[in-house]
């Protein structure tokens, strides 16, 4: 069983319709039991980091959830705003800390430097890039597209950590992957063919 994890933000029935897709039984909940009955969780959400990170660890579950992929390396995929909370800390707000369990921090887009005329938010369709070998992208040819909504991206301090990459004005890192920790910048649920297979590899692979 997947848990999306329900923390008051986030595309939940989408995820849950794609999961039903791609052959997986969901549940929607924050509650502790569902969280340690679960094989795999899906961290999902849109909005500020700082108010994310503020309704997530008002949980009462949350430290369940933290000991579940940090000691029981739990598979976890964030999603969108569910993968930058993954991260140390982010420039929106006012610098508020996250969960820390990717090294590296949220930036915003450089607009007038970088960008080349390009809009905030960076939203639609783009290609991505393979940095490693993943079994989250596996059957994914060079041709993938995924739908992204975003005006911060991630910044990462280990290389290794890097799953995909894409550009929008200039190269940012748009996927993470850290042992049993996984994040997608994008919005798989939204992503057509290209998300199904993404959640196919999730549900079986992992």
């Amino acid at each position: 069983m997947i848990l999306i994890i329900d923390y008051g933000i986030g595309n939940l029935t989408s995820i849950a319709n794609m999961l039903k897709k791609a052959g997986a039984e969901s549940k929607i909940s924050n509650r502790e039991e569902d969280i340690l009955k679960a094989d795999k969780i899906i961290l999902p959400g849109v909005g500020s980091f700082e108010y994310g990170m503020n309704k997530l660890k008002s949980l009462p579950s949350f430290t369940t959830l933290e000991n579940e992929i940090l000691n029981n390396k739990k598979p976890i995929l964030g999603v969108c705003l569910g993968a930058q909370l993954l991260f140390k800390s982010s420039e929106e707000g006012n610098h508020p800390k996250g969960l820390g369990w990717i090294d590296g921090t949220i930036q915003k887009f450089r607009d007038q430097e970088f960008l080349a005329g390009e809009k905030i938010p960076h939203m639609g369709w783009n290609w991505v890039e393979k940095a490693k070998e993943s079994k989250l992208l596996e059957g994914l040819d060079e041709q993938s597209r995924f739908y992204f909504v975003h005006s911060y991206h991630m910044m990462v301090n280990h290389p290794e950590d890097v799953l995909l990459k894409t550009s929008y004005g200039y190269e940012f890192v748009s996927a993470v992957e850290k042992g049993n920790i996984l994040g997608v910048q994008f919005h798989p649920e939204k992503s057509h063919k290209f998300g199904l297979k993404l959640y196919s590899n999730f549900v079986n692979n992992y």
